[in-house]
């Protein structure tokens, strides 16, 4: 509650939103703003306020010159070190990808110091969009050491799993990670190959994965769509 002690008018519509999005069901055209507004008894621009919040939270989704529709529930993975394609085949979604960029770069000292080799080394650098049954959720761009998977761009499958090649075609194991999240803006370049609104925040998670002697194998940054999926780990005392 505001300090003031009232409620403010665009949080008791978004209240009242919420209600009506659980009777209309995943899908449904939400009606007209100028319905709504009067439904309410609030201004256009109030109603617009509570329903950018729903939109920022994933409960609804607008399209340019169609409306605004009740979104489906976000997608929750796991915090884990599991393959993309078996987490999202375990929730009952289709994954796939699309291939941006398989390329060879210099490290810099950043991703040197990241992957334990020399300042100037080659990586590779793939860098795909992930997709839950055909909509894009995720931009992953993952580096590599040249040096120690130089069979990688051969053998990878670049719409495949990368987890799964490595351990199956390279023998590579995951041992362990460190990964780190926090929110971010997209860059229009981001924001284009996902599909999303600039404006809206994004979920950005980076990760450093070590084999079973604790040598790096990859960094990885990945940016999702913070409207479209969530994650969750379980947490144990000690």
């Amino acid at each position: 509650m505001p300090e003031h002690g009232r409620v403010p008018k665009y949080y008791t519509v978004k209240a009242q939103l919420v209600g009506l999005i659980a009777e209309l069901g995943v899908g449904a055209l939400l009606p007209a703003e100028r319905d709504l507004a009067a439904t309410y008894g609030v201004a256009r621009s109030t109603l617009r306020q509570a329903i950018s919040e729903l939109i920022i939270e994933g409960r609804l989704r607008a399209h340019r010159g169609r409306g605004t529709f009740v979104a489906a529930p976000k997608l929750i993975q796991p915090l884990a070190l599991v393959s993309y394609t078996e987490a999202l085949r375990e929730m009952g979604h289709q994954p796939g990808r699309v291939l941006v960029t398989l390329e060879r770069v210099s490290a810099d000292a950043e991703l040197a110091g990241h992957l334990a080799i020399a300042e100037g080394a080659e990586v590779i650098h793939l860098e795909r969009v992930l997709l839950a049954d055909g909509e894009p959720l995720g931009l992953e761009s993952t580096y590599l050491s040249y040096q120690r998977y130089p069979t990688l761009p051969e053998v990878l499958e670049p719409t495949g799993s990368l987890y799964q090649c490595m351990e199956q075609r390279l023998g590579v194991v995951y041992a362990e990670a460190t990964e780190r999240v926090e929110t971010v803006l997209a860059s229009p370049r981001e924001a284009l190959l996902l599909r999303g609104n600039p404006a809206l925040p994004m979920l950005l998670m980076q990760r450093v994965s070590l084999d079973q002697q604790g040598i790096p194998i990859e960094r990885v940054r990945a940016l999702y769509r913070g409207d479209r999926i969530g994650f969750e780990t379980r947490l144990r005392a000690g």
